[in-house]
């Protein structure tokens, strides 16, 4: 079986490492972004199967990204599905994300490294 490719779209380089090496860990292939910028180009390079995305980023923040790979050319990667993590905790923030096509959003003062992967998951097995 091949292995399930992730995007990881995080600024915090600390955050980002931390992921990483849990995601690693679980036999995943991994690729990383440090804005939402580079990240919607990686959806288009390295075709993951989910994308993990902050939304408080430079260049480009996690609502532009969503839009912009929803609204990619490519349909296959137009659907992949997107778990925010985020600091943004408000009910309206995680409604907005999700309005847009995010399939799922964590907070991130509220999960530990176990909850992201449980959730990429499920994403991965189709969703809830």
């Amino acid at each position: 079986m091949d292995k399930k490719r992730i995007l990881l779209v995080e600024d915090d380089n600390f955050l980002r490492e931390l992921f990483l090496k849990k995601l690693q860990q679980f036999d995943f292939e991994i690729e990383g972004a440090i804005n939402g910028r580079e990240g919607v180009e990686k959806v288009t390079s390295f075709k993951p199967d989910i994308v993990v995305l902050d939304m408080i980023m430079p260049e480009m923040n996690g609502i532009d990204a969503i839009k912009e790979i929803r609204n990619l050319d490519d349909k296959v990667m137009a659907e992949v599905p997107i778990l925010v993590v985020s600091n943004l905790g408000q009910e309206e923030e995680i409604a907005r994300a999700l309005r847009f096509g995010a399939n799922d959003y964590l907070i991130k003062a509220h999960f530990d490294t176990d909850e992201i992967v449980k959730r990429i998951e499920e994403q991965l097995s189709g969703g809830f």
